[in-house]
């Protein structure tokens, strides 16, 4: 998932709300078998551990991510479920993985190199040796220095250092303070506004265009290879890709991503006038036999004769970047929502609503799998030109914010669903969930459904090592997973999912947002 921007909008529970509270039914008696089944039967880690370990980094229409949703396919068909399949949503592109990758610096002395080829470049296809260049590039004017003189040459942009020393743990939970300050809260009218100031926006979109420029001036000026700075710290590095995933884009060089000590180092000695030299073997493939992106679907179907035609769909996305497993981004909410079907279908519980589980692709480029999903089945948003399953969906419970347990959950400025949620909360408040938010959060699948007005939500999740060790990163492994916080999201989220399943009422929506464009396309 892309970084969670929190929101400052949030909860305002009125005597009415607090009416209606009351008035929501919850069977206690159901939760508890959930939560006995969840706590003492669970299978969350045994499914995380096959869609990291075993299947290996999932990056779009990658080998690893078609590997993955072929296993959740016939996991599904084990477990009962009916009608498991990949769907598809449209054209997504070529999918890119690596197959070797090997970068040491061999002067002024041995030393393996932490580092990966970034994502959609070229490999080297074979060994490479030579001396580093150090580029000092700030303005477009600076470029005409150093032409005639990159032919062969590798590489690196001088960058300034982002090496911090921590003194606070990496891990972190939400306080008590935290979790009322995000309770306490309201606005009249919430809307999605990011925390980065308008300046840090300005500056990313500066960064990004020169480093775009660098590439291109590297590949004109025909440069062996870049290596680029991988923002992080103690080893970790955050990955990115360097070059378009569509079937004709452009060449690129080959490029390497490594780690912020690695590279501040060369930076150093190359300062210093001390020659750095690197060897680098990389190899990288291009996978095009299938240029389509895909879905899991897979339900449980209702019981009752006239609510059987509605749906509870539960969903997360299970691509994810490169350089690890991808394994709190977002297997660990895959593993969830898996293991929330799983416990309503062993427990034969018999929901009134069909019960929609969905495993989504390419999110981390833009809620691809998602988007596509929803403007098939549910209504095109631009328009709002609506389809007839559009009245027949309740709710999306989405999850995807790393490992951290469930504190609560994000309404999406929906006030008439807080009290609702309260109530549904309140069997779990003693494993800490409770919070119930008018705020919005963004960045992940569930914003495909709320922009067509559909009830849509994320939980609020414990942040973890997420923002510093794990988002995105060569460190998210299955060993960053904590085994009793997915429990209790999984127990959470099949007890949101069975309730909203067997209400009386579907559950309320907020105003239908307006059309962005008329029906012809224009503006």
């Amino acid at each position: 998932m892309k970084k969670v921007y929190k929101l400052t909008m949030f909860l305002f529970i009125t005597g009415l709300s607090t009416a209606f509270a009351q008035d929501e039914k919850v069977d206690l008696e159901v939760i508890d078998k959930i939560r006995n089944e969840g706590m003492n039967h669970s299978k969350v880690m045994d499914i995380a551990f096959y869609l990291t370990d075993v299947s290996g980094p999932r990056l779009s229409n990658s080998t690893g991510l078609k590997n993955a949703q072929n296993w959740a396919v016939e996991t599904f068909k084990q477990w009962g479920l009916i009608n498991p399949h990949k769907e598809e949503w449209g054209e997504f592109g070529r999918g890119w993985e690596i197959e070797k990758s090997y970068i040491a610096m061999t002067k002024p002395y041995y030393q393996v190199m932490i580092g990966s080829p970034k994502a959609w470049t070229n490999g080297t296809n074979k060994q490479i040796k030579g001396n580093v260049m150090l580029v000092k590039i700030k303005s477009d004017s600076d470029f005409v220095k150093y032409a005639g003189q990159l032919k062969g040459r590798i590489v690196i942009m001088d960058v300034p250092s982002t090496i911090k020393i921590g003194f606070e743990a990496d891990a972190k939970r939400y306080t008590d303070e935290d979790l009322e300050k995000m309770a306490s809260y309201a606005e009249a009218n919430p809307a999605a506004k990011d925390t980065y100031s308008p300046k840090a926006i300005q500056d990313y979109r500066a960064r990004n265009t020169m480093q775009n420029k660098f590439r291109e001036f590297c590949l004109n000026e025909k440069a062996a290879m870049i290596i680029s700075y991988g923002r992080g710290n103690t080893g970790t590095y955050f990955t990115s890709n360097g070059a378009s995933y569509a079937v004709d884009a452009k060449p690129t060089l080959p490029e390497m991503e490594v780690s912020a000590e690695h590279y501040q180092r060369m930076i150093r000695l190359l300062n210093a006038n001390i020659p750095v030299e690197l060897e680098i073997d990389t190899k990288t493939k291009f996978i095009q036999d299938d240029l389509k992106g895909y879905n899991v679907i897979a339900e449980i179907p209702g019981t009752d004769p006239v609510l059987k035609d509605e749906v509870v769909m539960l969903g997360a996305h299970l691509d994810s970047w490169f350089a690890a497993t991808g394994a709190t981004d977002n297997a660990a909410g895959s593993a969830v929502v898996m293991e929330a079907v799983r416990i309503i279908k062993s427990l034969d519980l018999k929901p009134k609503r069909t019960i929609r589980v969905a495993l989504w692709s390419s999110e981390e480029q833009g809620l691809f799998g998602s988007k596509g999903y929803v403007k098939q089945h549910f209504g095109d948003k631009t328009t709002m030109t609506l389809m007839p399953e559009h009245q027949k969906l309740s709710a999306y419970y989405n999850l995807d914010n790393g490992t951290g347990k469930i504190r609560g959950i994000y309404t999406q400025g929906n006030k008439a669903i807080m009290p609702i949620f309260s109530k549904w909360l309140e069997p779990f408040a003693n494993l800490g969930a409770s919070t119930v938010t008018l705020s919005n959060t963004g960045g992940t699948d569930h914003l495909s459904y709320d922009a067509l007005g559909l009830p849509g939500f994320q939980f609020i999740q414990d942040e973890m090592d997420y923002g510093t060790r794990t988002h995105h990163t060569n460190m998210d492994t299955y060993d960053r997973l904590s085994a009793e916080d997915l429990k209790q999201a999984s127990i959470i989220m099949a007890a949101f999912v069975y309730n909203t399943a067997v209400r009386e009422a579907k559950m309320p929506r907020k105003e239908l947002p307006k059309a962005t464009e008329k029906a012809t396309g224009s503006k």
